[in-house]
């Protein structure tokens, strides 16, 4: 079988890209590798959804069904406001003379790309064609029958206002932040309409043309025997006529095969900067449907140099630099910010800088934990945030440095460390700065701080760990700062504090149980919490102690100081009999029992998840301890078993880019571990060519030539063309450009690596 180089054929780009792979090779285009329906069945709990967005765009659409089994659309989608949320708005094609302002359309032959998708409703009846531009995008519908064709836009807690060729409205954002966003639409028909007004009663009343309400809904009327109806529309957070001005800058006629094939040229661009070459057709649609989806957020809320805040509920100038929103840091910081920081460092600096506008405009000057269209709704715990800021700020990226670590600050220490909560510190927080460590609740102890979430409860294990590894990024920026700040006086205030957060950086240490060598919950008397299961204790989602995962997995929950950890277990043998033992571990209980305690602990291979964002980096954790064979075996493992290029390949929730960046990276064969630290760790490449178009221009290419699926462990390795021992790189070896080279064979090779000079760097790096 020919090997199939990954190239873009858009001869207006085919300058900017390297010579290929094989000049004979068979072609085809990385967007045409992008399968959308991966996971769109959950193993559990949310599905992934067949998201249609240019990278990182404002204009986001899918399907309006709750996952791939669902029997009927529940309309054609206008935009979707916040990740995994529904529509905003909802176009209803029909026939007849009564038109309803919701619907059900049974539908077949549905195709879904990046940029486009058509589907087939109502047994036949109806054919739906669109595609998407940033801000804007164009339906195509036809019409089978001779009856009389309409169109309806219904708006949910909105406004509709409606004229001779065009409908526009408005509709309130909802979600866990009380704002006053709002979405608006403006659209437009190409035929002109026999008849147009507000739906009342199931007719159009062509004598009113405005409404408000929990649901209501305009209406294009067509003459008899329409075939065919064309409809462009634009939409904005900041006005209707603001809508109008971003589709007629987007798209200036009904050409929708045009607007596709922009799209789909935009996503060519945008994915072969990581340009791989494999005759092996299941890893590339994985590879490539997952490098997609991590432009699904970020969105850029820009529109002609002004952008709304959901964050002060104002319209702002955005002064050249872009306004992005709507990403779930808890889970995004771990992967996906370090990859936009080397496939788009720009974009990355935009959007930290975006966090630190959004500190600002709340008045608290706290950092974000999960800035959404409509405000930050604060979910999940610790304020990770701050590793994203750490990791750009080590690796060289143009960001403001003092607010970063002031407004980090403030968002550790004024703001509560209770889970899911924005409000300021209480007696938790007090009792943490004294003893360094969350109090967890003994057996039957009611709940005396308000501030803690009555379903999320105190997670005391997960927020102290968390808030360790935050106060280590903390003094990781005041570091760099003291480095390069020219005021001496300054610069030794941070030095100082650089001390300081990298002292608490250890406060992990107070809940470590030295008998059982896991992260063990302490009550407020300093008693570990007894007895005492570390599969099972914790209630719903093991809350009460952890946060959706139990102990097995918040035990390796110190990415900073893995070496000390190693420490901790009393040495290298220990560590990797326990990491072995993670994989090992029986449910202990059916599958039922165990799932209904923990749903977001699924894609088990043991007690290790590989479905939930705390696991991502315990499979590279064998590289500390002498043994990066162990690595090479289990990523190649958990790739192949849990994701897969079909409905059910995702193992559980993927947040947005959280999950599928640990895939990219995990294919290419390096992982950062470690953010706010600037290192990769290696694991055991997928593909036999990789090359990486960073944002310098530079290109840097891993070889790995005869890589296949038993093929995985390393045998030995150069680094532009100098023998490396070493199974970790530097941020900066990867942007300076050049070759990774890794000899792969059957079976591993446990001298590589396994000095202990060679082991990755820990929280003194």
């Amino acid at each position: 079988m020919k090997v199939r180089q990954i190239s873009l054929i858009s001869c207006a780009l085919m300058a900017s890209l390297w010579v290929p792979i094989a000049a004979d090779a068979q072609t085809k285009q990385p967007v045409e590798y992008v399968n959308p329906l991966i996971g769109n069945i959950s193993h559990l709990l949310v599905p992934m959804f067949p998201t249609i967005q240019l990278p990182n765009s404002m204009m986001r659409v899918y399907p309006m069904r709750a996952d791939y089994t669902s029997e009927y659309y529940g309309g054609l989608p206008i935009i979707v406001t916040t990740h995994r949320e529904s529509s905003a708005f909802n176009l209803l094609p029909q026939t007849g003379g009564q038109l309803a302002l919701s619907k059900n359309y049974p539908y077949d032959n549905e195709h879904i790309a990046p940029y486009s998708f058509d589907v087939v409703l109502d047994n036949g009846d109806m054919t739906s064609k669109m595609a998407v531009s940033h801000q804007s995008a164009i339906y195509e519908i036809q019409f089978a029958n001779s009856q009389t064709p309409s169109l309806v836009l219904a708006a949910k807690d909105g406004g509709i206002k409606c004229g001779s060729n065009w409908i526009s409205g408005w509709q309130s954002v909802g979600g866990r932040v009380q704002s006053q966003t709002k979405v608006y639409v403006y659209l437009e028909v190409e035929n002109a309409p026999a008849k147009v007004g507000i739906v009342e009663h199931g007719q159009i009343n062509a004598s009113k043309n405005s409404a408000d309400g929990n649901l209501v809904g305009a209406a294009f009327t067509f003459a008899q025997g329409t075939e065919s109806v064309r409809v462009r529309y634009g939409v904005s957070f900041i006005s209707e006529e603001q809508a109008k001005a971003n589709l007629r800058r987007e798209i200036t006629d009904y050409n929708l095969q045009a607007v596709a094939a922009k799209g789909k040229d935009i996503w060519n661009e945008t994915l072969s900067k990581l340009n791989v070459n494999s005759s092996d057709d299941q890893a590339l649609t994985e590879f490539y449907s997952s490098y997609y989806r991590t432009f699904e957020r970020p969105i850029c809320m820009s529109e002609d140099g002004k952008y709304w805040s959901a964050f002060d509920n104002k319209v702002h100038e955005d002064g050249g630099t872009p306004f992005y929103t709507d990403d779930w840091i808890w889970d995004t910081y771990r992967a996906a910010h370090p990859l936009r920081t080397l496939m788009n460092t720009k974009v990355e600096e935009n959007i930290l800088s975006s966090y630190l506008t959004m500190a600002e405009q709340m008045g608290t000057n706290w950092m974000p934990t999960f800035p959404e269209v409509n405000g930050d709704s604060r979910r999940m715990n610790s304020n990770h945030g701050v590793a994203s800021l750490a990791d750009a700020i080590c690796k060289g990226l143009n960001v403001d440095k003092k607010k970063a670590f002031e407004y980090s600050r403030k968002a550790i220490e004024e703001k509560t460390l209770a889970p899911w909560s924005g409000v300021k510190a209480g007696w938790i927080d007090d009792f943490y700065k004294k003893n360094g460590y969350i109090p967890a609740l003994k057996p039957g102890e009611q709940e005396t701080d308000p501030n803690v979430n009555r379903f999320e409860k105190r997670q005391p294990i997960a927020v102290t760990l968390g808030t360790s590894y935050d106060e280590w990024c903390l003094s990781r920026i005041a570091k760099n700062i003291a480095a390069t700040d020219k005021n001496k006086k300054e610069a030794k205030q941070y030095a100082s504090l650089a001390d300081k957060y990298a002292q608490l950086g250890l406060n992990y240490r107070h809940v470590f149980n030295p008998e059982t060598s896991f992260f063990h919950p302490k009550d407020k008397d300093g008693n570990f919490i007894m007895p005492f299961d570390y599969r099972y204790s914790g209630g719903m989602g093991a809350r009460e102690y952890y946060g959706e995962n139990n102990g097995w997995v918040y035990r390796w929950d110190v990415p900073h100081n893995v070496a000390d950890l190693i420490r901790l277990m009393g040495g290298k043998e220990y560590f990797v009999k326990n990491l072995d033992q993670t994989f090992a571990e029986p449910l202990g209980k059916s599958k039922y029992e165990f799932y209904s305690k923990l749903p977001d602990h699924t894609g088990n291979v043991g007690q290790f998840s590989m479905a939930n964002e705390p696991s991502l980096h315990i499979p590279y954790l064998y590289n500390y301890a002498g043994m990066p064979w162990k690595t090479q075996k289990r990523i190649r493992q958990l790739l192949r078993t849990w994701f897969r290029p079909d409905v059910m390949g995702m193992p559980g929730d993927e947040d947005g880019s959280g999950m599928t960046s640990f895939v990219v990276f995990s294919y290419l064969g390096l992982y950062p571990v470690t953010p706010g630290m600037p290192v990769y760790n290696i694991g055991s490449p997928m593909f036999p060519k990789a090359e990486m178009k960073l944002s310098n221009g530079k290109v840097f290419t891993i070889l790995a030539p005869n890589a296949s699926t038993d093929n995985k462990y390393i045998q030995s390795a150069k680094l532009n063309g100098k023998e490396w021992n070493k199974p970790w790189i530097t941020h900066q070896d990867v942007m300076n450009g050049g070759v990774l080279e890794l000899v792969m064979g059957s079976q591993p090779n446990k001298s590589w690596g396994a000095k202990a000079e060679d082991a990755p760097p820990s929280q003194d790096f």
